[in-house]
């Protein structure tokens, strides 16, 4: 056998296999999620975007004029979580005076990825709709590849609102879904050769100069390296930023600093 037929393409895949303490952050996210939808005052829970249960997204609106819309897509690997899980998130955008939408949307296999995609296209419409002003958008690993799709020259999103959309920051995000096909989670992606490479940010053209950041943890799998140094590669308004002592759970946490290296990535020209 080659190196290629031994290579563990789980393992790579596998974040929590190689992070200490993996198991509590899910419960810590839920809890603070949930005490920042408690405290925050001026927010919309459950605004339907589409037909089904899960179609739904929060909005968190500054206290005073806003700045504009930053939308933030949860990661899970499009096969867990809910936009419950991350409402603290929006604190850092928040406190520079942004508005943040946080969508829910349905997972493989009840659905396929490129359903999905169509989704998130779906939620920033409606979202956009709702709030004149630019547009941000923001997503953590399979939310990555979710922000990144949505400036494929297939994307869902309207040309009112693509027009809007000034910059997307992929956090440890998914870029080339190529190799997941060799993985067990593939049994509920079902993709095929075809779906994965058309699903794939980082072999499509993107439609509109807009500037994008692929930030990922040094202390991340290598491939989740490997992905976002692929998009800044591949794309040419793209860059690369590692961040030192991050890993792929704790990497997103810097959204909740508004004056972290992140949120100014995010929301600075």
């Amino acid at each position: 056998m080659n190196e290629q037929e031994t290579f563990d393409w789980d393992d790579a895949y596998a974040n929590a296999a190689h992070i200490q303490d993996a198991a509590s952050f899910p419960p810590r996210w839920e809890k603070e999620a949930s005490a920042f939808r408690d405290t925050w005052p001026i927010k919309e829970i459950d605004v339907v975007y589409g037909d089904s249960e899960r179609q739904r997204f929060d909005i968190f609106s500054p206290d005073g004029p806003s700045r504009g819309l930053m939308v933030f897509v949860h990661g899970g690997y499009w096969l867990r979580f809910d936009k419950s899980s991350w409402s603290h998130l929006a604190a850092g955008c928040l406190n520079q005076n942004w508005t943040v939408c946080l969508p829910s949307y349905d997972l493989a296999p009840s659905v396929r990825i490129e359903d999905i995609t169509l989704q998130i296209g779906e939620a920033i419409n409606t979202a956009g709709d709702r709030l004149d002003g630019p547009i941000r958008l923001a997503g953590h690993s399979a939310g990555g590849h979710l922000v990144t799709r949505m400036l494929c020259a297939d994307t869902p999103i309207s040309p009112t609102f693509l027009g809007r959309i000034e910059k997307v920051v992929s956090i440890s995000g998914l870029h080339d879904l190529r190799p997941l096909r060799k993985t067990a989670m593939n049994a509920s992606f079902n993709l095929s050769e075809d779906d994965a490479a058309r699903e794939s940010p980082a072999l499509a053209e993107p439609l509109r100069e807009c500037p994008v950041v692929a930030w990922v943890g040094e202390d991340e799998r290598p491939e989740f390296v490997r992905q976002s140094t692929l998009l800044a590669q591949a794309w040419p308004t793209a860059t690369c930023h590692t961040e030192p002592g991050r890993h792929h759970f704790d990497v997103i946490e810097d959204l909740i600093d508004p004056n972290s290296g992140l949120v100014s990535a995010l929301l600075k020209d």
